[in-house]
């Protein structure tokens, strides 16, 4: 699965935080994590979506998952939240 999707979704949460919380609620099928983010830094989103069976996309970079969610910083997850 390609960036593509995380790049055009309408709502979309940014960060290891607000993807966490997503997941929580059980507002996300698909998580996006960057490969070159610190382990101790995606563990609980890891944990996470393997617990409520979220697809995990991994993503080369921190730098390219902000580019696709729109902002020019580097992040370490996104998730597409459902509608």
């Amino acid at each position: 699965m390609s960036l593509e999707r995380l790049k055009i979704a309408r709502k979309k949460s940014i960060g290891t935080k607000q993807t966490a919380k997503a997941l929580e609620k059980g507002n996300t099928r698909t998580v996006y994590v960057a490969k070159d983010a610190e382990e101790h830094v995606i563990r609980d989103v890891l944990r996470l979506a393997q617990e409520k069976a979220a697809e995990v996309v991994y993503v080369d970079s921190m730098l390219a998952l902000g580019k696709a969610c729109g902002i020019e910083v580097g992040a370490a997850a996104a998730a597409i939240l459902d509608a």
